[in-house]
């Protein structure tokens, strides 16, 4: 069992950044796949990024590439999101989430645990 509590969330102005942290309970987090996922209001949840297991490896949806970054630190049990260059259609709850899967993946189905997640919003 994993438990997953995302922080950093807030109200930014267009342009600007916000990072976004989500810190695991117990000693498997390495073990684990990471993946960033947001939901706007009326609309599916979305993927955002993903990491491996050990960082070597990343993923990113094309709207955010370039633009968002995902990391993590095993010895912390936690992973980031670092938002740049924020857009007003950035605005949504953002989701953490956990996969033992071996590859990353950019499916909400594949996670195995969730956060509760965090309001990310960004006005014009």
């Amino acid at each position: 069992q994993v438990q997953l509590v995302e922080s950093g969330g807030g109200l930014v102005q267009a342009g600007g950044s916000l990072r976004l942290s989500c810190a695991a309970s117990g000693r498997t987090f390495s073990t684990y796949a990471m993946g960033w996922f947001r939901q706007a209001p009326g609309k599916e949840r979305e993927f955002v990024a993903a990491i491996s297991r050990s960082g070597g490896s990343t993923y990113y949806a094309d709207s955010v590439k370039g633009r968002f970054t995902i990391s993590r630190e095993n010895a912390k049990n936690t992973v980031y999101l670092q938002m740049n260059s924020l857009k007003p259609e950035d605005t949504a709850v953002y989701y953490c989430a956990a996969d033992k899967a071996l590859v990353i993946q950019n499916i909400p189905s594949a996670y195995d645990y969730w956060g509760q997640g965090t309001q990310v919003t960004v006005s014009s």
